[in-house]
């Protein structure tokens, strides 16, 4: 077998069905094409590695929702394309160093009292909320890492790192910080 166009629909199946030999080598076979797709598709090598890693992850969690096992390497490359696509419009949307306005860019440091306030008001957060929010927030993990990390979706990742956002904003508010 030779990249995808040497995959047959048994492989896929099998992967679909729960074969993790299969998936393994699904995921083995597919990322050559995947990252030549994406070198093209893509507007720079970092964001190619990323977008295929984005399609390999989808193949990972999300195989078992694929309908017609016919259309598995469109799905892959749609996956790609599109997160490409949104790699794109998030570079559009930053100002590059040179260009930004120096004096937007001096950075006023935190005062204590807020940075041991927040520290306490983190640590107050249930587990499962500031787990996510440490890894996503702190450690800068992206949310397909930190999902791998705790063994729970990118979609969970999401909607928990939502609520810890939310919790700590009223938490702030509460605590006279900011004004609504």
């Amino acid at each position: 077998m030779s990249g995808l166009a040497g995959i047959d629909g048994g492989l896929v199946a099998a992967a679909k069905a729960g074969d993790a030999a299969a998936l393994d080598r699904l995921l083995a076979v597919s990322q050559p094409d995947l990252m030549r797709f994406a070198r093209r598709t893509c507007a720079n090598a970092e964001d190619a590695e990323d977008a295929v890693q984005a399609a390999l992850w989808q193949l990972h969690r999300r195989i078992g929702t694929l309908r017609v096992i016919a259309a598995f390497t469109s799905w892959l490359f749609r996956i790609v394309e599109r997160e490409c696509r949104r790699l794109l419009g998030l570079q559009r949307r930053t100002v590059p160093l040179e260009n930004a306005d120096p004096s937007a860019l001096r950075i006023e440091p935190v005062p204590s009292d807020l940075r041991r306030d927040l520290g306490a008001m983190i640590a107050a957060l249930p587990d499962l909320y500031r787990e996510v929010l440490i890894l996503r927030d702190i450690e800068k993990l992206t949310a397909p890492e930190a999902a791998a990390q705790l063994g729970i979706s990118v979609e969970a990742v999401k909607s928990r790192l939502h609520r810890a956002r939310t919790m700590l904003r009223e938490k702030l508010l509460g605590s006279g910080y900011w004004s609504s």
